[in-house]
């Protein structure tokens, strides 16, 4: 999503290599919707993967596409 644009990091088009941390806000721009997430936190190794995603981000707004907008 990074490589074709669809993902922004407070604002600013990111690229896949892009470091986040907590407080930064992410949107995803799907063909039909728009996500705005804020990162509450990220783990410090692939063993914390095992956090809940409510305790990794929180969803601001999931706004849908209307259907002949896509």
């Amino acid at each position: 999503m990074c490589g074709a644009g669809r993902v922004l990091v407070n604002g600013q088009e990111a690229k896949p290599a892009k470091e986040i941390g907590p407080g930064d806000t992410l949107r995803l721009s799907y063909a039909t919707r728009n996500m705005d997430i804020e990162v509450i936190t990220v783990p410090v190794s692939s063993k914390y993967f095992k956090n809940l995603p409510e305790e990794l981000y929180r969803v601001i707004s999931d706004k849908r596409m209307p259907q002949e907008d896509f």
